[in-house]
């Protein structure tokens, strides 16, 4: 997927496209060009999902604190 301006990146669109990417590798029909430009999105994507992660489980632990006070 082409990176667009108009195009908002989500956890649920980074893990379509991660899924995309997983799918054409699986194909065996990636250029030796395309499979560099796809593993450096999907490293790019990867990143993406674990800082979002991480942002969602800090807001879980803060919204846990708030019910015990």
């Amino acid at each position: 997927m082409a990176k667009n301006k108009s195009y908002e990146l989500t956890y649920d669109t980074a893990l379509q496209e991660l899924n995309h990417i997983l799918e054409s590798l699986q194909s065996g029909k990636t250029g030796l060009d395309q499979l560099a430009e796809q593993l450096a999105r999907a490293k790019e994507l990867t990143t993406f999902c674990k800082t979002r992660l991480r942002d969602i489980e800090h807001d879980v632990e803060k919204f846990k604190k708030s019910l015990e006070s």
